[in-house]
């Protein structure tokens, strides 16, 4: 056997069990969706049960008001909602302050930045009380926009790491190129470095997009409502005091991957080349 053969070989079969490895819990966590509860906490565990049971997802898109399907679908919509306004904000800022560091020249420029990437660095638990008492006094808790405010804190530091390092990669003759012709050193940003910075535009709202979806220590802490609560916090609730419906839980967070999935699948080449490139750059 050749040896460009052989390692096609290796290389594909460690590809499939590497892939083996990954989709294994998100599948079994399909079949738990659709396995009734009886089933799932026999012993020995069944992996494939001899029926299916839907009712799940049917309680979870037609459920009534005081149901966990009305719990879901608001905090579907509160996620959403928390993302979007976090990735807009953060991308604004991450955007204008990235070309700060990128391309101006002042003292401290590099530490200003590592202060902020310092920043993303601290855990959570340690920064609770002070969002607290800040959310507080501006009357945020339990809201959304307070919600959206302290996650821009989170994903807004990742953002500048990411496009400061990825427009530094952009040649600055392109830039000037186009100062020559007149343009503002704003309309350069907007029509010479952002076209070319696409691919690292697009990895930076995903990963943010993710970061505001998935956060889950700040909503717990800072919501109590259905009014504000998003899907990580509403699907940890769907285990009661005595008993939990594994299937439940299993069928929430079966719906709450879908979005994220489904924007990554799309946008998955440009996710590749601009975390590379924004990675190894600095």
């Amino acid at each position: 056997m050749k040896r460009s053969t052989r390692n096609s070989i290796l290389i594909h079969a460690a590809a499939g069990v590497v892939s083996l490895l990954i989709l294994a819990p998100f599948a079994w966590m399909v079949m738990a969706s659709i396995t009734p509860q009886r089933v799932l906490i026999t012993t020995p565990l069944r992996w494939i049960p001899e029926e299916f049971d839907f009712n799940r997802y049917i309680q979870i898109f037609s459920g009534g008001a005081e149901s966990v399907g009305a719990t879901f679908r608001a905090a579907m919509v509160n996620s959403a909602v928390v993302a979007v306004g976090t990735v807009t904000i953060s991308m604004v800022v991450g955007i204008l302050g990235a070309y700060a560091f990128a391309r101006l020249r002042f003292r401290f420029r590099r530490a200003t930045l590592m202060v902020f990437l310092a920043t993303y660095m601290l855990p959570q638990i340690a920064l609770l009380i002070p969002l607290y008492l800040i959310l507080n006094s501006l009357g945020l808790l339990d809201t959304t926009t307070g919600l959206i405010l302290v996650d821009c804190a989170l994903v807004i530091p990742f953002v500048l790491w990411i496009l400061s390092n990825y427009f530094m990669t952009i040649p600055d003759e392109l830039e000037e190129a186009a100062r020559i012709d007149g343009t503002t050193r704003l309309g350069a940003l907007f029509w010479v470095v952002l076209p070319a910075a696409r691919p690292g535009i697009f990895a930076a709202i995903m990963f943010s997009f993710l970061l505001a979806w998935d956060e889950f220590m700040y909503a717990l802490i800072f919501t109590s409502s259905d009014a504000a609560k998003t899907l990580p916090v509403a699907i940890s609730e769907f285990a009661g005091r005595y008993t939990t419906d594994f299937g439940l839980v299993a069928a929430g967070g079966i719906l709450a991957a879908l979005p994220p999935l489904i924007v990554a699948i799309i946008f998955q080449r440009y996710v590749v080349s601009g975390m590379a490139a924004g990675a190894v750059k600095g």
